[in-house]
């Protein structure tokens, strides 16, 4: 017989227990930051080839937007308040790993001050550049290019975008 919430005890346990059983994503939160021409902060891993878009992973139950903003203060010193979301991308299992949900965040335009004192704050990153949308997606992986492509039309079209595998599934 399943537990009732009348008896809290064990409700809570058939519950947890489900809670135990039940899959687990990772979570992605990067940030799309500009300068006041409208270039694109890039920045480059030192765990990872190739360049990225500023953020990373999610802590345990950490909320993405939370993640995004302690990324920026990590790596790059930046503690700035998000914009809005952006992108919502669910990626499938590749390589060695499972499926995660990826965010991306419009973490507004940086002024000429905070611009000019933007530098790696730690040892996860080696290198960054502002770089033209344009140009951008030469600089990205396919998966992230794709998924960065769709973050620049939300920006023009103030619509955040749900991808699948980088890929739109809405109109």
């Amino acid at each position: 017989m399943r537990p009732t919430p009348a008896d809290p005890e064990a409700w809570n346990a058939y519950l947890a227990e489900g809670n135990a059983t039940q899959a687990r994503k990772r979570v992605a939160a990067d940030v799309i930051l500009r300068n006041a021409d409208g270039d694109i902060l890039l920045v480059k891993p030192t765990c990872k080839p190739g360049w990225d878009l500023p953020g990373g992973m999610a802590e345990d139950n950490e909320a993405p937007d939370d993640a995004a903003r302690r990324e920026l203060r990590e790596e790059l010193g930046l503690d700035l308040p998000l914009q809005g979301l952006l992108v919502v991308d669910r990626v499938p299992p590749h390589g060695p790993w499972d499926d995660q949900i990826a965010f991306i965040f419009d973490g507004g335009t940086l002024d000429h001050d905070q611009v000019a004192a933007v530098n790696p704050q730690d040892e996860e990153l080696s290198e960054l550049a502002f770089v033209h949308p344009c140009r951008a997606g030469v600089w990205l992986r396919d998966r992230l290019s794709r998924r960065f492509d769709a973050a620049i039309a939300a920006i023009v079209t103030g619509r955040p975008r749900f991808l699948r595998d980088g890929q739109p599934t809405m109109p």
